[in-house]
């Protein structure tokens, strides 16, 4: 199975894959490449996201890493981030556990009907905070995909490397005899 393409560029710096003018030509004229003259923060973002994007467009543009299309991929991003730290902060206010009282059924010894009568209490999972938690898991499932699509995690970085052009070209073995 074929990998995913790469850019150009990128096969020709590797060096791995010889390919001719006519072909460097052809791929780059295949190359889908969006513009980034207009990355700015949506509307729909609140202040204090929107400084947040401003300031991870700029790092992102330094790299070539966004483009136009990209704001909203981005603004989604820092919703899910904003939601997920609401979300736990939330979670550190309720209790994992919570008490309930424990019934049972216990004959009237005036009346001769059945009752039900509290014999103690029993801890049971706090239904709230564990609905939370998977409200927090989704969030979270959102924030690493986002980060990963952005370049923002240690393996997808490592995928983004680009290697270095050689200074040098390797010296012709024959080049001595050409004169």
């Amino acid at each position: 199975m074929a990998g995913t393409r790469q850019p150009t560029d990128l096969v020709i710096l590797k060096g791995k894959k010889h390919l001719t003018k006519a072909e460097i030509e052809a791929r780059k004229g295949s190359e889908v490449t969006a513009p980034c003259d207009k990355v700015k923060p949506p509307l729909y973002l609140s202040p204090e996201l929107k400084k947040k994007f401003r300031k991870l467009a700029k790092e992102l543009l330094e790299i070539k890493l966004i483009a136009n299309v990209d704001c909203d991929a981005l603004a989604r991003l820092l919703t899910a981030q904003e939601k997920y730290l609401e979300v736990t902060k939330k979670l550190s206010e309720i209790p994992l556990t919570v008490m309930i009282p424990v019934f049972e059924e216990k004959e009237n010894e005036d009346t001769g009907k059945m009752e039900q009568v509290q014999t103690g209490e029993r801890e049971v999972v706090n239904g709230e905070h564990e609905r939370l938690l998977i409200i927090q898991d989704r969030c979270w499932k959102q924030c690493r995909q986002g980060a990963s699509d952005f370049g923002m995690t240690v393996s997808s970085r490592c995928r983004l490397v680009v290697p270095k052009a050689q200074t040098q070209k390797p010296e012709n073995k024959f080049a001595k005899y050409a004169n």
